[in-house]
This record gives structure tokens, sequence and C-alpha cells, in this order.
């Protein structure tokens, strides 16, 4: 139940003194849902600077601005678990974070996948520089790491070079990081064995860390999927810390219908008391580099001059085409994998491998290893099946997260979770397929996230909480990010507020960039 407004006076009586400076707004006659799961209620919310100061009837309570949110839903700014928004974030032209503000995203982790920068002193400054439009929590990727110790190896690391990477994570906690972030379904990451994450883990723990995994094969490329779900699973037993399915799937028809097993993984290791949760975004594409989702791995071992060079070897070609004939058979085929960013040739961003490939008269594994020599190749791929989206999305260890990023306005075809992630949600699988209630998604998008990570003023709302809040049109809500059409913002947020300023205010972008770089040892006290 949402608590009952405690008054002023006592409120007052046990926090600091408020500055007299500090602006209040008044939300009134809102559905108010906080953030639990549990139903909303009528309620008014009261702000004052930046944190919530009470929530309930608040009847003729005056402030300095008043809204009236009849008819609206009141709940927490939303949380993205695994976005790709960082690097866009620490640009000029797109701190402003729009897309994301229109998805009533407050706050995003950044570096996912075992990458991102090391030295989060200085992303944290390149953030901070021209004003942010969202939160940022960072992690530090294992990958990362990985290639400043070891390069891109395929081996073992010695027990010194294990230390120095023990000791880099280390340093990224005592600077705020949230956790820890792997990519073993990438290289370099997949260059390392269990052990070596789970070491890495532990170092993670006495801060409170949690650790969240793009994990080794979401199909049949190496391990297996249930393999990689258990492999995920054992570094949260022996690290004793939340470990997390991040973007969980079972990709490609060899592995359809999977996700009742993973399920079952999961709930049987909850049961003997791990930590573990997923997130997931709603759709049944994936997006990735197509070297990653063709390339065997050991076909990168070096970097890419190396793998330059095998490629120009006769008989080592002809050994990284049979590997990825059995790569494309598990991303469904070539009419399966769509380019969305190819710098070399950007006439070819929105067509299918299988069109590029039939104009050029040749078969698609020789066309994408044309495409891979020119340079990097960005795909969306459609590789899920309904059914195991929604199994996955129902169970309450599930939260909500984009895997997006965060790109110039008409540049390339992303994939449409970077505009559309938690609005789709909301009105596809909430409002026309009921999969799940519109509490149980709010609360896999808010109080959830907060709690797996640690955030202690973040994802409900509460007296004393931090003023993240959205405010939207249920009837509204909607994605409007087409695969073949993706830079179109989503609909039906009204007013959302990060740290208590309206980003969003009547519908419109006001440019306030009120967000913050989070630094979880300091628990968000500024």
């Amino acid at each position: 139940m949402i608590l009952r407004a405690i008054t002023l006076l006592t409120l007052i009586a046990l926090t600091n003194p408020l500055s007299a400076q500090e602006q209040t707004v008044l939300i009134k006659n809102g559905r108010v849902m906080d953030g639990s799961g549990n139903p909303w209620v009528y309620a008014d919310v009261l702000i004052q600077g930046d944190k919530i100061l009470e929530i309930g009837d608040l009847g003729e309570a005056s402030a300095d601005e008043v809204i009236d949110a009849s008819g609206l839903y009141v709940t927490p700014g939303f949380i993205d678990t695994h976005s790709h928004s960082g690097p866009g974030l620490a640009s000029a032209g797109l701190s402003h974070a729009e897309p994301l503000l229109a998805m009533g995203l407050t706050t995003i982790f950044a570096n996912p996948d075992g990458g991102g920068p090391i030295d989060l002193n200085a992303q944290r400054a390149d953030l901070e520089r021209d004003g942010l439009g969202v939160n940022v929590a960072q992690l530090i990727g294992h990958g990362s790491v990985r290639s400043r110790v070891i390069g891109q190896q395929d081996r073992v690391a010695s027990s010194a070079e294990l230390e120095r990477m023990q000791l880099l994570v280390r340093d990224a906690m005592e600077e705020g990081a949230w956790g820890l972030s792997s990519g073993t379904f990438y290289v370099p990451g997949n260059y390392a064995p269990p052990e070596e994450i789970e070491e890495l883990a532990k170092v993670v723990a006495p801060y409170g860390g949690s650790y969240t995994s793009h994990y080794r094969d979401e199909s049949t490329y190496s391990v297996g999927l249930i393999a990689a779900v258990d492999e995920v699973i054992n570094v949260g037993r022996v690290a004793g810390i939340p470990a997390i399915l991040t973007h969980v799937k079972a990709l490609g028809p060899f592995v359809w219908g999977y996700g009742a097993a993973i399920v079952q993984r999961v709930e049987r290791a909850r049961e003997e008391g791990i930590q573990v949760f997923a997130d997931q975004y709603p759709y049944t594409a994936s997006a990735t580099g197509l070297e990653a989702a063709l390339l065997p791995r050991w076909s990168q071992a070096g970097g890419r001059d190396s793998l330059m060079a095998r490629l120009d070897d006769p008989p080592t070609l002809e050994r990284i085409k049979e590997g990825m004939i059995e790569g494309l058979a598990r991303r469904g085929g070539a009419d399966r994998i769509q380019f969305r960013r190819y710098r070399p040739n950007e006439s070819l961003e929105g067509q299918l491998l299988s069109e590029v490939a039939e104009e050029r008269g040749q078969h698609p594994i020789d066309t994408a290893i044309d495409l891979i020599k020119a340079g990097s190749v960005s795909i969306v791929s459609y590789n899920m099946n309904d059914e195991d989206v929604e199994i996955l999305m129902v169970q309450p260890w599930t939260m909500t997260s984009s895997d997006g990023g965060l790109v110039p306005l008409n540049e390339g075809v992303p994939h449409p979770r970077s505009y559309g992630t938690f609005a789709r949600k909301i009105r596809l699988y909430v409002q026309e397929k009921g999969v799940v209630t519109l509490e149980d998604a709010i609360r896999s998008m808010t109080s959830l996230p907060a709690q797996v990570f640690g955030m202690t003023n973040r994802g409900m709302l509460r007296t004393g909480m931090t003023a993240d809040i959205a405010v939207f049109d249920l009837d509204a809500v909607r994605d409007l990010a087409e695969y073949a059409d993706p830079h179109q913002y989503s609909e039906g947020m009204i007013h959302v507020f990060v740290n208590g300023r309206a980003a969003i205010r009547d519908g419109a972008f006001t440019g306030i960039r009120a967000g913050r770089v989070l630094r979880k040892q300091t628990r968000e006290i500024s």
C-alpha cells in the first residue's frame, strides 16, 4: 500500500532543513502507482527540490507549481538496466537524452556486455561536461579489463594477470561502480574461463555490487544455452551477489522453446538462496555485430589484423566459412539479418543480407565476408519467438531493459528498442496482449532494478525518495519506432521529472538537464 502522508513539520524534523530556494511542485489527483507492484491509488505527490516531500491526500496544499494529473498515472521514473547510451550521453548533441526521456526513463546503467571505459572518473567527467538528461549508473566491464591486461589473446590469465584485473575492478568499485558486467559471448570475454569471472565477482561483493552478463551462449554457439545460464547462476553462488541474465532470450530456431528451461533453472537456483535475476527487451529481434553473429570465436583471436590475415589464407578461410554457415543457421538464415549501421556503404543500411547477396550474385556467407573485410557491420537479427519472450517476461525476477543506444536522429537504422522499449512493453504486452499487468510492468521498470542493484532512494514513490517521476496517459502510451523506420520518439509521457526537475512538461521537452552520474559507494548522497 501507498504509505499515508506524513506531515510537513514531522518530515522537516526528521531530515536536514530544506533550502528556501528549493522549488515545490504538487502533482494532484493522479493515479499513483508506487512501483512496488501494488495497485494504483488516487493521491497527490509533493516535490521539494530533488526529493518527494509528501504523498497522500494533500487537500489544499500550496506549491510553487501545481500539476493536475487527473486521469494520468504517476509512477517512479523508469530504470534501464542495460543501456548502450553512455557514449551518446557523453556527446554534446545527445546529452539531452530525449529519446530516453520520451520512454519515461530517468536512469540508465551504462557499460554493459563487458564493455565501456576502465577509467570511470574520466567517463564521469565526459558525461557531466554538457549536462545529463537522465541519471547514469556505471558498471565496470570485464571485457575491457581483460583487454587492458591480456589484449585479445585466447588464453587463460596468469596469476599475476588475474591480480591486475582484480585491482582494476577494485579501483572501479572504489570510484562508484554498481557492479561488474560481462559479455562472455563476445571477444575477448569469450576467452575467459568461468573461474576468472568468479574471482572478479568476488571483488565486487564487499561493495554490494551486482553481476550482469550477456551470457556465453544464447543458442548453440559453444557451451549451449542452458550451460551458459548455469555459468551466470554459479557466479552468483560463488560470489554471493545478485547475478543477472541480461537481455535474456533463446536465440534462434535451434533453441526456440527453451524459455521454460531457463525459468526452471533460475527458479531452482532461487530456491537454493542464490540471487538470480534477468532483464529483457520486449522484441523478437536482437542486435549485434555481424562478426559476433557469424564468425567463430577462434577466428577473432588477436584482434582485427589477425582476423584479416586468416580471411586471406584460403585453408583458414574455408574453416571460417564452415563456422559461419552454422552461425547463419542459428540466426534463422540470411533473410533474418538486417543491416543497421555500415559506414563503408550506408546504402546497405536497412537491407537484408539475403537481398544484398542476391544483388551481388553471391552466397550470403561470401557477402558477409566481403562486408566484414571492409569494416564493422551492425545488424538486427530476427531470431526469437513470442512464446519464449512472454514466458520470460512474466517472471517476478525479470526486469525491463532496452539494450539500446543513443545515436543522432536519422543516423543509420538502429534497432527500434533505442526509441520504443518501455512504451512498447506497456502498449503491446500490457494494453493489447495482456501478458503482464500494468502494476507488474511498472515494477519491472522501477523498484525491482533499484532493489537488485541496491539503489536505496530511487525506484519507488515514497516520502524522502529522490523525485524521479513519470506521469503518463496510459491510453496514449505507444512506441512508434519500427525496424525499417526506427527514428521515432515514443508518445504518452506528459511529465517526466529527473531529480525533481521537469525534463518533460505538458508533453514537451524543457531542455533541462538535471541528470547525475550516480555513485554506489556514496549511496547517491551528494
